[in-house]
């Protein structure tokens, strides 16, 4: 049996530089999702033409570039992840090349075998955040499975995790001392009666 032994990652993306390559459909698909995590990505999208609604979203992103021109190797320079992100696979592969030339971690769409990391489905309740990967086997079951924990999370989930942090805080002792307590503290959420 397959198994999936991808490692989940959470970047910081306010830290990093992303060149998103595609100005089309695929490419507002993928600046969304970057800008619905981290408002303040810094997003560089290189593309010979921008859909309007990706121009309208990013109007208003302090750390959105467009540079309406062809991509080349150069584009690459100076980034630590890349999204090939239009709906021409040869380009896309192209792209790839590129980006692994250059050490740059890429995802290109719809190419599993190509990409170095996922785009994964994303649940957020305050400060809990939840990646869902099928291997890039199907999207469409990560998204569904996103629509069910988001129903079935509470919306008062980030007051726990606000209260967690207090006492974490509070609590005195080295690191393993501190897990045990936190344990204790936390075991009450998956007691069966």
């Amino acid at each position: 049996m397959e198994e999936n032994h991808l490692f989940p990652v959470f970047f910081k993306v306010h830290r990093l530089q992303i060149l998103v390559v595609g100005g089309g459909a695929v490419g507002l698909e993928k600046v969304s999702a970057l800008l619905d995590n981290c408002p303040t990505a810094n997003l560089t999208v290189v593309a010979t033409w921008f859909l309007p609604e990706l121009e309208a979203l990013v109007k208003n992103a302090p750390n959105v570039t467009l540079v309406q021109k062809a991509f080349s190797c150069g584009d690459m320079f100076g980034k630590d992840l890349a999204i090939a992100a239009t709906s021409d696979h040869e380009f896309n592969y192209f792209v790839w090349e590129k980006a692994k030339c250059s050490k740059v971690l890429i995802n290109v769409a719809d190419t599993p075998e190509l990409c170095d990391f996922y785009l994964g489905s994303v649940v957020q309740k305050g400060n809990l955040k939840i990646a869902i990967s099928t291997n890039g086997k199907s999207p469409t079951i990560a998204k569904r499975l996103k629509e069910v924990l988001q129903e079935a999370l509470p919306g008062s989930l980030n007051e726990i995790l606000d209260k967690l942090q207090l006492i974490r805080d509070r609590i005195k002792g080295d690191f393993s001392e501190k897990v045990k307590q936190l344990n204790q503290i936390t075991d009450v959420l998956v007691k069966k009666d």
